[in-house]
């Protein structure tokens, strides 16, 4: 399992919250006798720096409510002085200071904590980094996260950058998590000069992020609301250069802190039309980047996304590309969401941003649109293109739950799993077990700056429920969106599936791949408002919310997070079903905890549809 073994780099919290992927720090090569190269990770020949050097200039900006934002400007330098000729810009409208200051004085800009920005500025970029309002240096109050007032304000950055006599027009936006969801907001507003973004693993749609399968995703919101709150109202950004003495810097903070509690607000919206306020707002719509797809395509903003199959937000990034009809690329690398080992993402950003803000035709958009990893494949194989997704050789394989043993786990039940159904219908009973967790480093704990490493998985399934098939004879690639599909019962009106999966290897150690989750009283599926690939979807009004009859029988669909992993022969697929996930969701907790049965065989047979790709 060494191929399997993700090495991921370890960030402070500081370099988290400053919410920008730590990049590689390899430069493009210089051109050797004119041989030009442009493929993935690749360039030279197309461009070359022209700058060893550059000046940070901080000063406020107003927009058009008068709110004045913190903006840092970082402008290429020539024989000392600020280049005069006009140049593209490259801005990030950030959420967790775009500066900070130690005790000393000494400023810590975004170039400190993501040093590969250097490489754009030595290109000819000229890179700026604005505080959202509420947040950072910046005025204003925040009423909330990745509101409409906030994308205007992006929208007036994005055009005062270009009425500059240092900025050519052409604008993009770079950033991870909340600093790539603003770059989608921002193309909403569709600011006449926004020409390409760059969002690196970011939401689309609020509710199945906050809310997945009508689960409150509590550890997340806990933790991320009580360190924004502490950036905005107790730990200072660096004050701009006009601003010695600090005094707009505390009268800043001073509007911070009325900004609400999301994390309040969040627990106080559990519909996806859960209302907020007097003007009864759907929040969930209103935040919600998915809401403004028409006006994003309507944008003709050019799109790169960045996915990692260990963040948070695969299955979004793979839903924005099968949304928008702009311009796009997206690549979807095996990282968590602070990983970025192995692979030169800055020679992406700037064979991206040569393309569409200085017109340098480098081939980059007659490549295929899509760029995937296979964990556990060879070398030389691992990174694969394709024109469409899923995958049109996907080869949806149904596996049937089956009565074991299967030798392979003490678990509750030790059952098979298998592609034919089994000969007679039974169940499997199954007392919650509230104390089932992955564990405090996973994919949602490292959104925050937690951490990321999960644990062998044998200890939290021997808890569950679990199907694991024999050791297979062959290699198994799975990439796509795996779909349980579970008949089930409780003794209560209410419970919460979670579905693992995960690889066994020889000696029984079982590695996490992906997860879904779902509350049963959220069962009901609609039609989606949006090209949803064929997934199973939960709108979660408050009138879809039906309560479970005591031991009447009911099916749930649940879309597990998308994957690319080969299965290795002589290794295992296992599913396991537990009914809690204690140290990163807010469970039921109901007492005594329900006992849930799962059916298995004749008209009522849980199974689990994994996307197999055939070998060649």
């Amino acid at each position: 399992m060494l191929h399997k073994t993700v090495s991921f780099r370890r960030t402070t919290l500081a370099l988290i919250l400053i919410g920008v992927l730590v990049l590689p720090l390899l430069a493009p090569a210089a051109a050797q006798d004119d041989d030009r190269v442009s493929s993935l990770g690749k360039y030279r020949g197309y461009s070359e720096p022209l700058y060893d050097d550059y000046v940070r200039i901080s000063q406020y900006v107003p927009v058009r409510d008068g709110t004045r934002l913190a903006v840092d400007i970082f402008r290429p330098v020539a024989d000392g002085v600020p280049v005069d000729d006009p140049l593209p810009v490259i801005w990030t409208h950030h959420r967790y200071h775009r500066a900070d200051t130690d005790e000393n004085g000494r400023v810590y800009s975004i170039l400190d904590s993501v040093p590969a920005l250097e490489t754009l500025i030595e290109y000819g970029y000229v890179v700026a980094a604005v505080d959202v309002r509420g947040g950072g240096a910046s005025f204003g109050t925040r009423p909330g996260e990745f509101t409409r007032i906030e994308a205007q304000d992006a929208y007036d950055m994005t055009e005062w950058f270009a009425e500059q006599p240092w900025c050519d027009g052409n604008i993009g936006m770079y950033g991870i998590s909340y600093l790539g969801i603003t770059q989608y907001m921002a193309a909403s507003t569709r600011p006449p000069h926004l020409k390409a973004i760059f969002p690196q693993m970011a939401m689309f749609d609020m509710y199945s992020f906050v809310y997945p399968g009508g689960v409150f995703r509590d550890d997340f919101l806990t933790q991320w609301g009580f360190r924004t709150r502490m950036l905005d109202k107790s730990w200072p950004a660096a004050p701009v250069d006009d601003d010695p003495d600090l005094r707009l810097l505390e009268q800043a903070i001073e509007e911070h802190q009325d900004n609400v509690n999301i994390y309040t607000l969040a627990l106080d919206q559990p519909y996806r039309d859960s209302t907020s306020g007097p003007a009864n707002t759907m929040l969930h719509f209103e935040w919600s980047p998915a809401s403004y797809i028409e006006e994003i395509n309507q944008s003709g903003v050019a799109i790169y996304h960045l996915a990692g199959w260990y963040d948070m937000y695969p299955r979004a990034a793979l839903t924005w590309f099968n949304n928008l009809t702009v311009p796009q690329k997206i690549i979807v690398t095996y990282w968590s969401h602070s990983g970025s080992g192995g692979f030169n993402l800055m020679t992406e950003h700037l064979r991206w941003f040569d393309y569409w803000l200085k017109d340098i035709d480098n081939g980059i958009m007659d490549e295929p649109p899509i760029t995937y990893f296979v964990m556990g494949a060879p070398d030389g194989e691992r990174w694969r293109t394709a024109e469409q997704w899923p995958l049109p050789d996907e080869q949806p394989t149904v596996y049937y739950f089956q009565p074991g043993p299967s030798d392979s786990i003490a678990s509750v039940n030790d059952g098979l799993l298998g592609t034919e159904p089994p000969a007679s219908a039974g169940f499997d009973p199954y007392t919650v077990d509230y104390s089932t967790t992955t564990g405090q480093t996973t994919r949602w704990t490292d959104g925050y700056g937690g951490g990321y490493g999960y644990p062998d998985m044998v200890t939290n399934d021997q808890k569950g429920l679990t199907y694991t098939t024999p050791p297979l004879d062959v290699d198994t690639e799975i990439t796509g969106h795996p779909v349980a599909h579970l008949w089930i019962s409780a003794d209560a009106e209410d419970a919460d599936v979670y579905v693992y999966l995960e690889e066994v290897e020889a000696d029984g150690t079982s590695t996490y791949i992906t997860e879904g989750v779902l509350r049963a009283s959220h069962r009901a599926t609609s039609e989606p408002p949006f090209a949803y690939m064929g997934l199973p979807y939960h709108r979660s009004f408050e009138e879809d919310i039906a309560p479970l009859t005591p031991g009447e029988p009911v099916e749930l669909l649940i879309d597990l997070l998308p994957t690319s992993n080969i299965f290795d022969a002589g290794h295992r697929i296992r599913i396991t079903i537990t009914g809690a996930d204690a140290d990163n969701y807010a469970t039921l907790g109901l007492d005594p905890p329900p006992t849930i049965s799962l059916y298995l065989g004749g008209e009522k047979s849980s199974s689990v549809t994994l996307p197999v790709i055939p070998a060649e």
